[in-house]
């Protein structure tokens, strides 16, 4: 299946029903007045995070939805009945951006969380609705409400708790490989990995995270150079970053240098992330540029800087560790709601009944 992460799409909620002019009409009854009953509320667009999706492919094919206009209103004061909500089920972490790409109308951000995007039309009155003392036989009806109708843009932010950076060919899929059951393609090229991929972290049975590795950065990602920065998205909402480098490439402070700035001019708070930097491939260095390379670093960043290999697990587990223990600590902090409420763009509005 192809990832896909982002995709522009157009929605419209239902028309309202139109009211009708009717009068009752029966056998003995001389003056039944009006009864015309009015139209039904046009259907909503809601979307809803769940948590089998990990892409937005299936909006390549499907780009357009429209909720149903409302029923029609009828004699004997029969309201029209009222349409379906339309509801678009997409990946947890996808965040929906009106047509220019700059208003955020919605995050859905965790599991079951819904948003009302388009409200339905209300139905019009039907002449029923203007009969007073003064005006015993009204000829009015009013026409249904019109829906709303937007083109939106859907950009998905993978949900993981911690995310790895760096340039390419740091070994940044080989330690996923080795540290989770994920299976990304691993070569000795650059760019090997073309987009995200996830993987799951279980250190005991209590004990687990989830972890993303994003395509190499290389230095003018920001403006596009390489694979651009259109992936550090996926690794916004990571409690802790783990700074990969590649120890047998020479000039590890420099690799460091080239993806921080990067991390800078992307913005999204990512520099201000907490970093955990390691030195990988120490099986392919001598104890001696081991050591060099390893206080060269740690002058450079200002913290402890690990050494680990992933091709051999040599000190993955300790990093492991450290990953797990930063993730446990944000947990504890802040804990998001099971099931929030379903929200409008504007307002709250009540969960459908049976949520």
């Amino acid at each position: 299946m192809k990832f896909l992460d982002q995709a522009k799409i157009y929605v419209k909620s239902g028309d309202g029903g139109d009211g009708v002019i009717a009068f009752r009409r029966e056998k003995y009854i001389e003056f039944g007045g009006p009864d015309g009953g009015n139209g039904g509320r046009g259907g909503d667009i809601v979307f809803e995070a769940v948590a089998n999706l990990n892409t937005l492919i299936d909006f390549r094919y499907t780009q357009h939805f429209r909720a149903r206009k409302g029923g029609n209103g009828s004699g004997s004061d029969r309201t029209g009945a009222g349409a379906d909500t339309v509801l678009i089920a997409v990946p947890i972490g996808t965040q929906v951006f009106d047509d220019s790409r700059e208003l955020l109308l919605a995050d859905l951000d965790q599991p079951g969380k819904r948003v009302l995007l388009c409200r339905g039309g209300d139905g019009g009155h039907g002449n029923a609705s203007f009969k007073t003392s003064t005006n015993r036989a009204p000829r009015r009806a009013d026409p249904g409400w019109p829906g709303e109708e937007r083109w939106v843009w859907l950009r998905l932010k993978l949900i993981a708790d911690a995310g790895l950076v760096g340039l390419p060919n740091a070994g940044k899929s080989t330690f996923l490989s080795v540290a989770s059951a994920a299976r990304p393609k691993i070569a000795d090229y650059p760019f090997t990995t073309l987009h995200p991929q996830l993987g799951v972290v279980r250190l005991s049975h209590s004990e687990e995270f989830v972890l993303a590795d994003i395509p190499g950065l290389i230095e003018g990602a920001h403006e596009g150079a390489g694979l651009g920065d259109r992936f550090l998205g996926h690794v916004e909402r990571c409690a802790v970053l783990l700074h990969l480098i590649d120890g047998a490439a020479g000039n590890v402070v420099e690799a460091w240098r080239t993806v921080r700035d990067e991390l800078n001019a992307y913005g999204g708070g990512l520099a201000d992330k907490p970093e955990i930097v390691a030195i990988n491939k120490t099986d392919a260095m001598t104890p001696q540029q081991i050591g060099i390379r390893r206080r060269a670093l740690e002058r450079a960043t200002g913290a402890p800087v690990l050494m680990l290999s992933a091709a051999t697990h040599g000190n993955v587990a300790e990093t492991l560790r450290l990953l797990q223990d930063r993730v446990t600590a944000v947990r504890r902090d802040g804990a998001p709601a099971v099931r929030p409420p379903i929200r409008t763009v504007a307002a709250e509005v009540a969960a459908p009944p049976g949520d």
